[in-house]
């Protein structure tokens, strides 16, 4: 099988770098490994007594899950050094600048070079891998120099090739973890057929620990304050297309809310687009500009509110009577629903929903609710009890808390980070 991955890394490299051609995504994902070597020496320098930890994340996603680990260690042994790498451009590009590490970058492509020289540098005394992202070489590498190496809020399905009777290639992966901590039982019972079972805790996601702490530290955002006055607001967030053509019926025919907007995609043509689509409607950033005049643009005199830049969605969902999620018409499914249920506030996603346990488990309390149209959303915006859905929702992510917890104390246990 390692044939069949080389031929595989070899063909998805080549298929990158044809894309960086036309495509920026692409072109990131390529220019952000060059000379990785050079650049990671010259900024990271592995201290003697300092423990390292590197924690690896698909995308920005998986980098909200682990960031309640990697934050708790760094409280709980403020010495350590940390390093975390991304493979997509579209978790670098928003975390390269995240304090919470002594340096971010993208993750070099697997193969055996890349990972001798990596670990060489760094010299990690653990490794995180979030939810997914298996790499052969680096976790043969993690494997033959002993270091411990953790997967976190993992997640397993009986279709992955590591079931499957010739996923031999794939089981020997997982088998390099010292530890695997899963979501759910199901996980478990599947790890548990592999021969996983002693290195496996159903630890449950970290992604709760994570909305609950964004929660616990929220920051008001006056110009929003301004807009949505006393009125009631239904923030919409990570939308796409689909889900935008539905609010924009839904929203010219209801009179009795405002309608704050966070598109998934934030490049200029796409807010114009958006501009045109809600006519009654104003951008954040003019709605920054003019928030020190006398009588602030917006307050009265529109109805729709697009947030034209990134990272603030989690604090505007606090603003929300109704939460509308984005990403329910794609086949991948919504985004994060948990965001806006540490709130307390229901939550509505297009039909795509059911990949999602919280998703379908809101779902069956009557906290959340999917549609497939203007009409299912009205409809669903007048049966639904705001309040009790509310409580319902908040009191699902509290019960779900305590996943991190259970991660640090199992490394405590180990005493990586200690000279005793």
């Amino acid at each position: 099988m390692i044939f069949f991955y080389n031929i595989f890394r070899v063909a998805y490299k080549t298929a990158i770098a044809l894309a960086a051609n036309w495509n920026p995504k692409a072109r990131n994902w390529v220019d952000g490994r060059k000379n990785w070597q050079q650049e990671l020496k010259t900024k990271w320098n592995a201290e003697p007594g300092k423990p390292v930890i590197w924690m690896h994340c698909a995308s920005l996603g998986e980098f909200e899950q682990g960031r309640p680990v990697l934050e708790n260690l760094k409280s709980e042994f403020p010495n350590l050094k940390l390093l975390l790498t991304f493979f997509s451009p579209s978790g670098y590009e928003i975390r390269k600048n995240y304090q919470g590490a002594d340096h971010v970058m993208y993750l070099p492509f697997d193969s055996a070079e890349n990972a001798a020289d990596f670990l060489e540098i760094i010299q990690p005394t653990l490794a995180i891998f979030v939810k997914y992202e298996f790499w052969h070489y680096y976790l043969t590498g993690l494997h033959e120099r002993k270091i411990e190496t953790i997967l976190v809020s993992g997640i397993f399905r009986p279709t992955q090739p590591f079931f499957q009777w010739w996923g031999s290639f794939h089981r020997n992966m997982l088998h390099k973890f010292s530890h695997l901590f899963v979501q759910n039982a199901t996980s478990k019972e599947l790890l548990d057929g592999i021969g996983l079972g002693d290195k496996t805790t159903v630890a449950g996601d970290t992604r709760f620990d994570r909305v609950i702490s964004a929660a616990e530290h929220w920051k008001p955002i006056e110009p929003v304050d301004s807009f949505c006055g006393t009125d009631a607001v239904m923030v919409a967030g990570s939308t796409w297309a689909e889900d935008e053509h539905i609010l924009a019926q839904w929203i010219k025919e209801n009179n009795l809310y405002k309608l704050i907007i966070a598109p998934h995609e934030i490049k200029a043509e796409n807010i114009n687009r958006l501009k045109l689509l809600f006519p009654n409607s104003i951008k954040f950033s003019e709605l920054s500009t003019h928030h020190s005049l006398p009588i602030a643009i917006g307050t009265s005199t529109h109805r729709v509110l697009i947030i034209d830049n990134i990272g603030y969605l989690s604090r505007l969902y606090k603003y929300a009577s109704v939460c509308y999620v984005g990403g329910g018409f794609n086949k991948s499914g919504h985004h994060n629903i948990l965001e806006s249920a540490v709130y307390g506030k229901p939550v509505i996603t297009g039909p795509n929903f059911e990949k999602f346990k919280e998703s379908a488990d809101l779902k069956r309390l009557g906290a959340s609710f999917s549609i497939n149209n203007a009409a299912e959303l009205n409809e669903a915006m007048k049966q639904m009890d705001i309040s009790t859905a509310g409580t319902i929702a908040e009191n699902y992510v509290k019960e779900h808390a305590g996943a991190t917890a259970a991660i640090i104390n199992w490394l405590q246990e180990k005493r990586l980070f200690t000279n005793e």
